[in-house]
């Protein structure tokens, strides 16, 4: 009984986890005050918090990270 308990548990506390996607793109603008940026493909995301982006450029590759369901970034990598 206790072993279906924690079973039972383990796999509510997965269901609520939210799960990560990445794209690559090609960077058209991005806008510190807003903290969106915009792919070539015309998606955009806004930065999660504690996001800082160093060295990105319109026309600079990158992979975003994001929660999946959501338009929050939660990490930019610079394709070189």
């Amino acid at each position: 009984m206790k072993t279906m308990i924690l079973a039972a548990a383990s796999v509510l506390a997965m269901a609520g986890a939210a799960f990560a996607a990445e794209v690559e793109g090609v960077v058209t603008s991005y806008d510190p005050a807003t903290r969106m940026i915009v792919l070539e493909s015309g998606e955009t995301f806004s930065l999660a918090d504690g996001v800082e982006l160093d060295g990105l450029v319109p026309g600079g590759k990158v992979v975003i990270t994001y929660d999946d369901g959501t338009t929050d970034a939660t990490e930019i990598s610079i394709v070189e």
